[in-house]
């Protein structure tokens, strides 16, 4: 059974990695894959019970995470109809594509931190299609913002989901995490992008045509309405994880309640419109406007990861790098580099399974270098993130593009972020 499982996960992945050449889309690979997985478990397993009960609590995790994206994806969508990023575009006056990447990525390594890396990636390459009209120059962006996302999330307790996790585990602190791994972090987003400003150095920035997607409609919209909308949608999204903090609930609560604030603010700023003339400007339209299929894609992609995690496949993989390496800094610079493959969050909850307070207590090694590796590891494949998932399907980003152009800069920045942090420990410790 597990033979069985670990080569139909094998082919699911090759498929969508493949997804152009097979003409095939990745959402329909990660469903079948999903589904074969599971179907192979369950008639393997033959304790339904178990299967049941193990399926329910994936499709919690996973329902969580498809529902904050798609209350993110929708606000966004909502602020973009109203041109409320038309507020931080006309303060924009650089020409030149090199700063422009510099102004992003910067932008991007500390927003992700207060909001969280998945919600930055969609509002910065929302951003960037304002900015960029050659889509060349906006898939160079998209890879420095998964990468200066999935790096700004990694030194926040907030920032990132494996590094909540193990706030909330109380393997780091907060004050420790934030000191330990800022630098790393910074390093981490720094490196590709020094490199990728030197490759874009003398280029011009191409602003996108004036209706580039439709956005005739959007001078309907007044001036307060552009900017109060733009700051309850940008407010809502910084004050999930604060309704986090407070209620103890999921972030996907916290955003769907907040979309309903929205909505609401958004029916009564509107009221006096007739149906025709406000119909572009609600809710209803921009729930019609997301991309689903990148929903889709992630429902089956997480399904299918869990199918590893129940099968104990990740925690055997975990035991036998523990037995045949034996040095924690390096199985825990190799999980990182899984991570670009498989999902961080089961390789972290099996790391945390592993690895006891006891032995390890709170903000050892281990825990700190963890949150590092894990939470920029995944930017080296499109795959590896939920940042690079939804940058992918916002902007149709081909995966061997993204391995040519981009998979490269991740792994030096990621590897020179882990020279930075080890000499930081030592010099400190």
């Amino acid at each position: 059974m597990l033979t069985a499982i670990i080569l139909v996960f094998v082919a699911a992945y090759a498929a969508i990695a493949l997804e152009h050449p097979l003409k095939v889309n990745k959402s329909a690979s990660a469903l079948i894959g999903a589904g074969l997985l599971w179907t192979i478990y369950a008639t393997g397993t033959g304790d339904h019970h178990l299967v049941s009960e193990q399926l329910g609590e994936s499709l919690m995790g996973t329902a969580q995470i498809v529902f904050f994206l798609m209350g993110a994806m929708t606000i966004v969508e909502v602020v973009d109809a109203h041109n409320g990023f038309a507020v931080i575009t006309r303060r924009i006056k650089t020409t030149r594509l090199s700063s422009l990447l510099w102004l992003v990525g910067f932008v991007t390594f500390f927003l992700s931190a207060v909001l969280d890396n998945l919600t930055t990636t969609i509002v910065m390459i929302s951003l960037t299609r304002k900015l960029l009209g050659k889509h060349e120059d906006r898939l160079f962006f998209a890879g420095i913002i998964v990468i200066a996302a999935n790096a700004g999330g990694a030194w926040s307790p907030i920032g990132d989901v494996t590094t909540t996790m193990l706030w909330i585990g109380g393997q780091i602190t907060t004050l420790a995490i934030m000191k330990g791994t800022f630098i790393a972090s910074m390093i981490n987003m720094i490196v590709p992008l020094a490199i990728t400003s030197l490759l874009l150095r003398g280029r011009e920035v191409i602003p996108p045509a004036a209706d580039a997607k439709g956005s005739t409609h959007r001078s309907d919209a007044t001036p307060f309405e552009q900017n109060f909308m733009f700051a309850m949608g940008l407010g809502i999204l910084i004050c999930v994880p604060i309704f986090k903090t407070v209620t103890h609930l999921p972030p996907f609560m916290g955003i769907l309640f907040g979309l309903g604030l929205l909505w609401l603010a958004g029916e009564l700023i509107h009221s006096k419109k007739d149906e025709e003339a406000k119909e572009h400007l609600t809710l209803v339209r921009a729930l019609r406007q997301i991309d689903m299929s990148s929903i889709v894609f992630f429902i089956g992609i997480l399904l299918a990861v869990a199918t590893l995690e129940h099968t104990h496949i990740l925690t055997n993989l975990a035991a036998w790098l523990d037995r045949a390496v034996g040095r924690m800094d390096v199985i825990v610079t190799i999980i990182g580099v899984v991570s670009a493959i498989v999902d961080n969050v089961p390789l972290v909850a099996a790391s945390m399974g592993m690895y006891p307070l006891a032995q390890y207590p709170t903000d050892s090694f281990i825990w700190e270098f963890m949150a590092y590796c894990a939470g920029t590891g995944g930017s080296i494949l499109i795959i590896g993130s939920a940042a690079g998932v939804a940058a992918m399907g916002l902007e149709k980003i081909h995966f061997f593009w993204y391995v040519k152009r981009i998979s490269g800069l991740a792994l030096v920045g990621y590897f020179a972020g882990i020279a930075a942090y080890i000499i930081q420990y030592r010099l400190l410790h």
